[in-house]
């Protein structure tokens, strides 16, 4: 009986152990989705990408097809499913709509983050402000025969990304893809920032997207808003800044 007494007390005392590990292990770090704008593909993450690696997260860039809000929303929602545990949601431009509308609903989402990005609220149009907020790149954009939109390759650098290199805005303007006009009056049905805590960048200097028109975005929807001193691409110019906000959206999103 004691050699028993003994075998049961050494298995108390690993699995008392073992519970207390478990117990003092560090949450896993959620996963970063991020989800591009119009006129950009999934591509465009490639300098904010390794840093995220690097600091140890998993990342998947989703590539919407702009389309339209409804596909692109579906899309996304596909691959947060697909996702095997929680999630931090990133959306650059239009990407921010697609975010509102494809967070909504889902438990594995914990935070969205929001670089320069529409965020429309149930309902309203993601181009409802674009008269009271005007801006630069808004008279850019030249429809095809089939109703999508480029912006004029000799506008992009300046109104787009113009604290980018001039070569890499001019592969910018001759890769861009075409996003369906019909996104500026389509809308979500319901708006994922009003239950999941949010983080907005608002870019300073941005031209296709009016600043003010992000601030009045972040501040609506109570968000913890950073100011950068960046064009709309603040992701491509300024992706060590970026990156510190979304692994500060992950570390809350992990507690």
């Amino acid at each position: 009986m004691t050699g028993l007494h003994s075998r049961i007390g050494r298995w108390l005392i690993l699995t008392a152990a073992a519970s207390a590990a478990a117990t003092s292990a560090p949450a896993a770090k959620p996963t970063i989705v991020l989800v591009h704008g119009a006129f950009a593909d999934a591509l465009g993450w490639q300098k904010l990408i390794p840093i995220l690696l690097r600091d140890g997260y998993e990342v998947t860039a989703v590539e919407i097809p702009l389309q339209s809000l409804e596909g692109d929303v579906a899309t996304t929602k596909r691959v947060l499913e697909a996702q095997a545990g929680p999630i931090v949601l990133v959306g650059h431009s239009y990407g921010g709509a697609v975010i509102t509308g494809a967070a909504a609903g889902s438990p594995k989402v914990k935070a969205l983050v929001y670089l320069a990005a529409f965020a429309p609220d149930g309902g309203e149009a993601v181009g409802a402000f674009g008269d009271k907020y005007p801006a630069d790149l808004s008279k850019a954009p030249k429809p095809d025969s089939a109703g999508f939109l480029y912006i004029d390759r000799s506008q992009l650098h300046q109104d787009f990304a113009a604290d980018v290199p001039a070569d890499d805005a001019a592969i910018m303007a001759a890769t861009q893809k075409p996003l369906n006009a019909s996104v500026f009056t389509a809308s979500v049905p319901e708006a994922a920032w009003k239950t999941i805590p949010s983080w907005f960048v608002v870019s300073k200097r941005d031209h296709a997207i009016n600043p003010d028109l992000e601030r009045f975005y972040a501040k609506r929807m109570h968000a913890r808003t950073t100011e950068v001193d960046a064009s709309h691409v603040a992701f491509i110019s300024h992706p060590a800044e970026i990156a510190k906000v979304i692994e500060e959206a992950a570390a809350a999103a992990a507690k």
